[in-house]
């Protein structure tokens, strides 16, 4: 039996595409050059999306690309109108994408857990099926 896909998760994967390649292709912004649009999760009445995004910039640069996406808001949703065939175009709200980091803490942690065994120095174990017997000697 196959799993539901629900017609909100396949529109939002198609707006999370549309709009990367709106902010890599038609915004003129120097500020959303470095923005990544990493999820998109669609109401199931398709009136609200928060893209999550991420950039490389710091921590002032951050707040410099969350201006310029607030700025670009109106001429993304026009495109996303001309792109997309539904009837209402989502109101976009942009959220900034924690998981990276959160995951990258929690591959540290466990890192850290990780000890390597100690082998213990002593004699080389000797294996008797390597030992041959001259029938001369046997005698």
């Amino acid at each position: 039996m196959r799993t539901a896909y629900k017609r909100a998760d396949r529109v939002a994967d198609q707006i999370r595409m549309e709009v990367a390649d709106i902010l890599m292709r038609k915004t003129k912004d120097p500020r959303l050059r470095s923005v990544t649009v990493t999820d998109v999760l669609l109401s199931n009445d398709l009136r609200l999306a928060r893209i999550y995004v991420t950039t490389i910039a710091g921590e002032e640069g951050e707040r410099e690309v969350f201006a310029g996406l607030t700025r670009a808001n109106g001429f993304i949703r026009t495109e996303l109108g001309r792109r997309l065939t539904i009837r209402h175009i989502p109101e976009l709200l942009f959220v900034k994408d924690v998981s990276g980091p959160r995951g990258d803490r929690v591959l540290r942690l466990l890192e850290s857990l990780h000890v390597e065994p100690e082998v213990e120095p002593g004699p080389p174990e000797t294996n008797s099926a390597t030992h041959t017997i001259d029938p001369a000697d046997a005698s």
